[in-house]
């Protein structure tokens, strides 16, 4: 019996999904690409794919599985939808920021948030960050987000920092 994750990712590309996928699959450790679908010439009239070309391709990150859809210009990525790398330490921060930046439109890099080649939105996150901006301290999770605010690729000895400082009086 095969087990089946119950809710898959689905991504939808102009034309790019193979691309995407391959690339995905090289960020990313424990990943891999799987069973590709090509467009046949049925429903030709409503889809508009050459037969033959691409029409799906499964692809693994970290063990979790996505699917990459050729589906036409007709729908764009937004910022409403992201997926958070959540890192251990400065060096993976670092690592995933520069691999999914590359290419990207940088206008949209803030706070931790990028946008790759393919226009998807990533937030790289040190994992210590929820739980310095989710303080009970107030003032302490204030001076976190405020330093968050001003950055683009999230820092975690800035982020430790503006933690530990004293709230002082002017």
């Amino acid at each position: 019996m095969s087990t089946v994750q119950k809710i898959t990712t689905n991504l939808w590309f102009n034309d790019q999904a193979e691309e995407a996928a391959r690339f995905y699959t090289t960020v990313f450790p424990n990943s891999k690409t799987g069973r590709v679908t090509h467009y046949g010439k049925e429903g030709q009239e409503i889809h508009g794919r050459p037969p033959g070309s691409v029409m799906t391709i499964e692809f693994y990150l970290n063990g979790q599985i996505f699917l990459a859809l050729n589906g036409g210009s007709h729908f764009k990525f937004t910022e409403a939808i992201s997926f958070i790398v959540n890192c251990d330490d400065q060096k993976e921060v670092d690592y995933y920021w520069q691999q999914l930046s590359e290419g990207g439109d940088e206008k949209a890099q803030m706070c931790g948030w990028l946008k790759d080649k393919f226009g998807l939105s990533w937030q790289i996150v040190p994992s210590l960050l929820q739980q310095l901006i989710s303080s009970s301290d107030s003032e302490r999770s204030g001076r976190v987000m405020k330093a968050m605010l001003q950055m683009k690729k999230l820092d975690i000895e800035t982020l430790r920092r503006a933690a530990e400082e004293e709230n002082v009086a002017t």
